[in-house]
């Protein structure tokens, strides 16, 4: 009976082994629907080929169908945590999208299960080369020049440069900013806690000791991507005139054994050394994985384990001594932050930022258009033609459409001004607008939400329940963005976005 069965499971590998070649046959042929199909009857057959998974996975790349890619990509790390391949190519994916932080996020985890991959080193240093500009120490009169360094981030300029030696941080960079909590538009009970906590602790430090106030704060800002938690620092660093310290993953983390904790306890030290400061740490969750589970190879990996584990020693230090440290984390995934720097006295503070809703849709398109010459614009219309976008996405649409006059006037030499016509023109572009969260929302749905999978156990179907990410404790602590995203996957819902924008960008 067992030699029957094994012979059974041997004849289901082999089926399911040459679709996976028909699949490749036809790759190279460019029949991608068709190769397609091949990958997903190999599936079918063997529910764990994670060679089908991520040959799928580059056709659907291929065809630019990012969420189908991006979701098989993660049943291959799943597989095979080891990978080097599938994070590379979620790299790919996030860059394609100009997601760049999440593109060296995915290139660095690829790097990190393969040190001497030279593909993701190479993405590496040419993200690192589009984000931070070139410093000229030989310009006459012996003035250095350090250009939009932060601009990447949406913050201002240096006043110097990063000294990185073989590997070791010996010195950061502080940045200014200008910004404004009346330049941020919207998230009212957020500025208002912002200022209330940071901003007043860092102007008024007597106000804050006299109540036995703390001068310091361990803050996670969490929400989806490009809602705008970047720039909310910038504004934060603007209003209290502080000093910024953008602590940025690709430089803390390093291949040679101890010189990730050197990194960041000499950042920490110069914040110390340079109160009030903010340290700001953008995507901490690649940084602050989980240990010991739910991070695949990166969440076991030892060099990660001392990583956490020197983020505490330090964060323990500001919760000791926080006499002007502002460490300020942003994530868009926080259940994948350790749940030990989450705890009170460290990332203890969390605050939800969200996408912004119609009236701050409206103040938006007009923010991102008072710049440009314009003919009367119906704003009301515009926001309800991007219900469920993002300010990083609005802002798009308004940069794509002002090309249009621009490249009349370059072919015609007569000026036109921006119209609603070439809005709604950008708007009826697929390539050119879109909203990055009906796809985000796709995405983090099993990361919190229960989800019922079917796979083909020992020739059966078998539906199989997996449980989310999250565990009760912060099922409560992330109740508002668990909502939102339980809300934004609806199928009622979704069907009333997509309704209100065709309605919005075809008739009224």
């Amino acid at each position: 009976m067992a030699k029957d069965e094994n012979e059974e499971q041997k004849t289901e590998e082999e089926s399911a082994k040459q679709h996976w070649r028909n699949g490749n046959a036809l790759f190279q042929e460019g029949k991608f629907d068709e190769a397609r199909e091949e990958y997903t009857k190999a599936i079918e057959i063997k529910a764990d080929y994670a060679d089908a998974y991520f040959n799928r996975a580059l056709t659907e790349r291929v065809q630019n169908d990012f969420i189908d890619a991006r979701r098989d990509l993660e049943r291959v790390m799943e597989l095979q945590p080891s990978s080097h391949d599938a994070p590379f190519i979620m790299g790919d994916i996030a860059e394609s999208r100009e997601d760049i932080i999440g593109a060296r996020y995915w290139y660095e985890k690829s790097l990190s299960n393969n040190p001497n991959f030279e593909e993701a080193k190479k993405k590496l240093e040419e993200i690192d080369a589009r984000m931070h500009a070139a410093i000229d120490n030989k310009k006459k009169g012996g003035e250095e020049e350090v250009l939009q360094k932060g601009a990447a981030f949406g913050l201002g300029k240096s006043v110097e440069s990063d000294v990185i030696e073989e590997g070791q941080i010996k010195k950061v960079a502080f940045y200014k900013s200008n910004i404004k909590f009346d330049s941020v538009i919207g998230s009212k009970k957020v500025k208002e806690y912002l200022y209330d906590n940071v901003v007043l602790a860092i102007q008024h430090p007597e106000l804050f000791k006299k109540y036995g106030k703390k001068l310091g704060v361990g803050l996670l800002m969490y929400g989806p991507p490009g809602v705008g938690k970047t720039y909310m620092v910038n504004a934060i660093a603007g209003e209290a005139g502080a000093n910024v310290i953008i602590a940025r993953i690709n430089q803390i983390v390093d291949m040679y054994t101890g010189n990730t904790e050197k990194n960041l306890h000499a950042i920490f030290q110069q914040a110390r050394e340079n109160t009030p400061c903010i340290i700001f740490f953008d995507e901490l969750d690649a940084l602050g994985i989980k240990r010991g589970g739910g991070g695949g190879a990166q969440g076991e990996s030892s060099s990660i384990r001392l990583a956490v584990n020197q983020f505490l020693v330090e964060m323990n230090g500001v919760e000791a001594n926080p006499e002007g440290i502002f460490v300020i984390g942003a994530t868009n995934q926080p259940w994948d932050i350790d749940p030990a720097l989450k705890r009170s006295g460290r990332f203890g503070d969390s605050i939800y930022i969200p996408p912004p809703k119609y009236r701050e849709r409206v103040e938006l398109f007009k923010f991102y258009t008072r710049n440009k010459p314009k003919a009367r614009l119906n704003y009301g219309r515009l926001a309800r033609a991007t219900m469920g976008y993002t300010p990083a996405d609005i802002e798009r649409v308004c940069d794509k459409a002002a090309m249009r006059p621009l490249l009349h006037e370059h072919r015609y030499n007569k000026e036109r001004k921006l119209t609603m016509a070439d809005m709604l023109a950008i708007l009826k572009d697929k390539d050119m607008s879109g909203s990055t969260l009906d796809e985000w929302y796709g995405m983090v749905k099993k990361d919190v939400i229960s989800s019922t999978e079917t796979q083909i156990v020992d020739g059966k179907k078998q539906e199989i329940v997996k449980e989310g990410k999250l565990d009760p404790q912060e099922k409560v602590l992330y109740r508002v963005m668990v909502k939102d995203i339980k809300k934004n996957t609806n199928g009622f819902r979704i069907w009333i976005k997509k309704a209100t924008r065709w309605f919005a960008i075809h008739f009224f």
